[in-house]
């Protein structure tokens, strides 16, 4: 039937899992909510040039555009939600004091899905801390993101830790190598003998560092390297107390717009590994109109991999309402926290609702 028919990369999401990804949109929203982070809910199109400036991607770069029939400029969906924070924080809040804390959540679009994500439409929640990106600052937002994931279902949270200045620094310092940008590519991919060919085998140390942050901190701080990224670092597992924290130091892919700490957030649901991440973030900076930068940093959880693996779900309690029943009634059972079905017609016997109403108390029908 071609009028059921979806576009590739978009799907409906029925019972029970609509529901359960409002539950999980309300966890996460509501524990930012607790912590001083305001919502704002920017619009999910806007002109394409000026969403390109602020995604820092060329016009047209993965997203999907169309055309305003009032005025016939180009628009675009948006990819992503951060992008348009900075926005709202250098110009519409540009006055509004510092430290600014904001939370969102809505959809975004992709032009295409891969292979490994086919989705074009996603659900994307987070919050953002503009005008702090100090060690403290980073674990406010890290350990929200922990307290909101485990509000929503979530458990067994783990956070993985990179530095995207780093190897960028030790290029520029204490170990120059010919190809800063092709040695950065042999570290994403774990690559020792491209580190051979390439002459920079003194990089090879920050692989073997990769691991849980008890073994990785010691093993970089043998290094000896002049540098306050392994302080801030040391200093931010500290903040995490309680929490589970590796360390990948050269970790890249993702990462490119973050200055001195990037993140990527794992966990379960059910008991069950989610595969991939399910949250990343870090610090960064938001490129005012007048040129001028502001430290920021900030968390995004893309919530339909944890709804499709069972989070939110939850049992609700409903009773049938036979024709006639008083509507104080259904007040009353609301008020207690039960889901009320009223029947329409005498005929109506409510099937498939399993507690029913006989006029003076709630009766199982199983």
């Amino acid at each position: 039937m071609t009028g059921a028919l979806l576009p590739e990369g978009f799907h409906d999401r029925l019972p029970p899992g609509a529901e359960a990804a409002a539950h999980v949109l309300r966890a996460i929203l509501d524990s930012c909510a607790a912590h001083g982070y305001d919502r704002v809910q920017p619009p999910l199109v806007e002109y394409e040039a000026g969403l390109a400036l602020w995604l820092g991607k060329s016009p047209g770069a993965g997203l999907l555009r169309s055309s305003d029939p009032a005025s016939g400029a180009g628009l675009a969906f948006r990819p992503d939600i951060t992008g348009q924070i900075a926005r709202i924080a250098a110009t519409r809040l540009a006055s509004v004091p510092r430290p600014l804390r904001l939370a969102y959540a809505g959809q975004v679009l992709r032009a295409r899905g891969s292979q490994i994500d086919p989705a074009r439409e996603r659900t994307q929640a987070g919050a953002e801390l503009i005008g702090a990106d100090s060690v403290v600052a980073v674990a406010e937002v890290l350990k929200m993101a922990v307290e909101a994931l485990t509000a929503a279902g979530v458990t067994g949270i783990s956070v993985d830790l990179t530095l995207p200045e780093l190897v960028p620094a030790l290029a520029a310092g204490p170990w120059p190598v010919a190809d800063a940008s092709a040695v950065a590519t042999a570290l994403d991919a774990k690559d020792a003998g491209r580190l051979a060919e390439l002459g920079a085998l003194q990089y090879r140390p920050l692989l073997d560092a990769a691991g849980p942050a008890g073994t990785a901190l010691p093993a970089l701080k043998a290094l000896r390297i002049e540098t306050s990224l392994f302080d801030q670092l040391a200093e931010l597992v500290n903040c995490l107390d309680g929490v589970r924290v590796t360390v990948d130091p050269t970790e890249r892919h993702g990462f490119e717009y973050q200055s001195w700490i990037g993140f990527s957030l794992f966990g379960e649901v059910n008991g069950q590994p989610v595969r991939g991440e399910i949250g990343r973030g870090g610090s960064y900076r938001v490129r005012h109109p007048d040129g001028q930068d502001e430290p920021a940093c900030g968390f995004s959880v893309y919530l339909d991999g944890l709804v499709d693996a069972g989070l939110g779900v939850h049992d609700v309690r409903r009773v049938f309402l036979p024709f006639g029943t008083p509507g104080e009634t259904g007040i009353r059972l609301r008020a207690e926290g039960w889901a009320t079905v009223a029947g329409l017609s005498p005929e109506d016997s409510g099937n498939g609702i399993s507690n029913i109403w006989d006029g003076a108390s709630i009766i199982s029908r199983n």
